[in-house]
């Protein structure tokens, strides 16, 4: 994937850089919290089933076609005569984007602004929602086409998929920890022995710490994802006032849902996605200054000729039979 001339080089690097290295960090701070919750739960042999648990739970989400997430959403596919646009638009992009095939495209009845993809490299989807096709203007239709095709092309799918097995086998590992203590409290406390308080906190934190890696791994790859966007298509202001126009009506939306005076709250941890400020701010740096690439004022003036030749002032001929030339 190559950079657009509209963005600039060494921010984009810079910004790759951070992305991989949190996603990196991130992972690898979720699948230590899965050991060492196996490990509190039975030793070595925890960790060894743990594996075992979360090998088999990958293949089981590996096996999961995007078929299924079409029919729980129950979306309907967007055909080239019915979408022609569209169909252009991601297929232009998933050529940049270096994919072997080109997503299909489904519509979701829904009035919410959204659009997720699902599935693989080979064999992906990308779903919009009433709401959103009704609302995005073309340019930043084309920012939010391009964001989901950079999460197929990064194999987000399969990244956040791991994430979500790991998060889910320490919350199991967790449960069973937390079982086995109460059984065994009653006899640890009779029998003079001493009850294992710092193992049973770490058992009950493990849950929360596992959603947060997940939800903070989510974020970095939204990041990479931005990132991905502004290089498919040159253009990050266009991802970024889709992205302040989603956050201005879904807000009026959910307010409206509240009670009267109610706001809704500032955005903390607990979010899958970024803030919106911040994913615009990030966004807008990535754009090239004109004069990064063209230096009009060391360049050297060249005057030009005219197609019109020089004929002179106009004279006066026949008074009161106007300007000849």
């Amino acid at each position: 994937m190559t950079l657009a001339p509209a963005i600039d080089p060494a921010t984009a690097s810079a910004h790759r850089r951070r992305n991989r290295l949190h996603t990196v960090l991130l992972g690898i701070g979720a699948v230590l919290l899965l050991a060492v919750t196996a490990w509190s739960l039975d030793g070595w042999r925890g960790v060894l089933w743990a594996g075992v648990g979360g090998a088999m739970s990958m293949m089981l989400a590996a096996r999961m076609s995007a078929d299924m997430v079409l029919r729980l959403y129950g979306a309907r596919e967007m055909t080239p005569a019915s979408f022609p646009e569209a169909h252009q638009i991601v297929r232009l992009l998933s050529e940049r984007a270096g994919l072997p095939a080109m997503p299909r495209l489904y519509r979701i009845p829904s009035r919410l602004m959204n659009a997720f993809s699902a599935g693989t490299r080979a064999d992906s989807v990308i779903c919009v929602t009433d709401g959103l096709l009704a609302r995005m203007a073309p340019r930043e239709f084309v920012g939010v086409m391009a964001h989901e095709i950079a999460h197929v092309a990064h194999e987000d799918i399969h990244v956040m998929a791991m994430a979500d097995v790991v998060s889910r086998m320490t919350g199991v590992m967790s449960l069973l920890g937390l079982l086995l203590a109460l059984v065994n409290l009653p006899a640890m406390i009779e029998g003079g022995t001493d009850v294992p308080w710092a193992t049973i906190l770490l058992l009950l934190v493990a849950p929360s710490l596992g959603t947060g890696l997940q939800l903070a791994l989510s974020r970095a790859r939204e990041y990479e994802a931005d990132l991905g966007a502004a290089a498919l298509t040159g253009d990050p202001e266009g991802l970024a006032l889709a992205l302040q126009k989603l956050e201005r009506i879904q807000g009026r939306m959910w307010e409206a849902a509240l009670p009267q005076g109610a706001r809704i709250p500032d955005p903390s941890i607990l979010r899958s996605h970024p803030r919106t400020e911040e994913r615009v701010a990030r966004l807008r740096a990535l754009q090239a200054a004109p004069a990064r690439w063209l230096d009009v004022e060391a360049m050297p003036h060249v005057a030009g000729r005219s197609p019109v030749p020089a004929v002179g002032v106009p004279r006066r001929r026949l008074r009161g039979f106007g300007v000849w030339y």
